[in-house]
């Protein structure tokens, strides 16, 4: 039988990080992409062959389980996080040797995060603002930001990078905020409080999507919604729209004294991000903007036991 003309061929896409985000990608472009998927535990394969994914299995942290991802794909999307400890992301370096062994993707997007900004003093920033990671989170994903952009460079791929804020969505596995309200933990006092920034799981995927198809080389991209509020202010108006009661109120001095490290490392950066290049450039026409699109009256959901 002849061989499919290169015309007629389905682009091959390698997901890699099948998380949710990553499936949600796959649903959408199912049928008009051939899609693989990397992950490090083979007991996912029968889910990723049901979301329509060919699962490849390796791990990022073991370099030679990685030989087969190279020359096997016209695009790549990182969704994998670095380690959990270190200044940098040997994960990312580990990816990148190993398509550069058959350099065939002619387009890398990758998943950032927003911390690399460090605080803005409630400031709101585009993506020229310089970068001021202050945690060892920010800090690796900052690590392999610069390594994918010069990746982009020396072999000629049309790298992008997505800074992403929180991301949150009602049938999101940890990411659904009506628990987290339910859960009833406290928010800082309005004149203590920071702005912080979300993005819907849905909308991040087709983010992604848009990246791939449209990025700039070594571009950088806020894949952020419109809204423009303080941390409470946003679980206040979750718990509104959801008829929940509002979570307490404490000062700052409360909280460094009830609060874990972690909890309060996302209390101690404000900045509000600008996402018209997002909506300029990518041509993303954010399907929730804000919070009421997602959990107003029309897009009201149980909340699942």
């Amino acid at each position: 039988m002849p061989d499919t003309p290169a015309a007629f061929r389905r682009p091959v896409l390698l997901i890699v990080g099948c998380g949710d985000v990553g499936l949600r990608v796959a649903a959408l472009l199912r049928g008009r992409w051939r899609l693989l998927g990397l992950t490090s535990n083979p007991a996912r394969r029968a889910e990723l062959r049901a979301a329509g994914i060919e699962p490849l299995v390796g791990d990022l942290d073991v370099p030679r389980t990685l030989a087969r991802l190279a020359g096997l794909a016209d695009a790549v999307l990182h969704l994998a996080p670095p380690p959990a400890a270190g200044a940098d992301d040997p994960r990312t370096t580990n990816l990148l040797r190993a398509l550069a062994r058959k350099n065939r993707a002619t387009r890398l997007v990758y998943a950032s995060t927003s911390g690399v900004y460090g605080d803005c003093g409630g400031a709101r920033i585009d993506e020229t603002r310089r970068v001021n990671a202050t945690t060892v989170r920010a800090r690796r994903r900052l690590d392999a930001e610069r390594r994918l952009r010069w990746y982009g460079r020396a072999l000629g791929v049309r790298a992008s990078v997505l800074r992403i804020p929180g991301i949150y969505a009602p049938d999101r596995a940890g990411g659904d905020p009506r628990r987290r309200v339910l859960g009833g933990a406290p928010r800082l006092v309005a004149e203590a409080d920071v702005y912080s920034n979300h993005i819907h799981a849905d909308d991040l995927a087709r983010a992604c999507i848009a990246a791939l198809h449209r990025g700039a080389p070594q571009r950088v991209y806020h894949a952020s919604d419109d809204s423009e509020c303080k941390t409470g202010e946003w679980f206040d108006r979750v718990a509104e729209l959801c008829g929940l009661p509002r979570a307490p109120r404490i000062t700052r001095a409360q909280a460094e004294a009830t609060l874990s490290p972690m909890q309060l490392s996302f209390l101690g950066e404000s900045r509000r991000l600008d996402n018209q290049r997002l909506k300029r450039e990518l041509r993303l026409r954010l399907a929730y903007p804000t919070l009421d699109a997602a959990f107003g009256p029309r897009a009201s959901r149980p909340l699942d036991p």
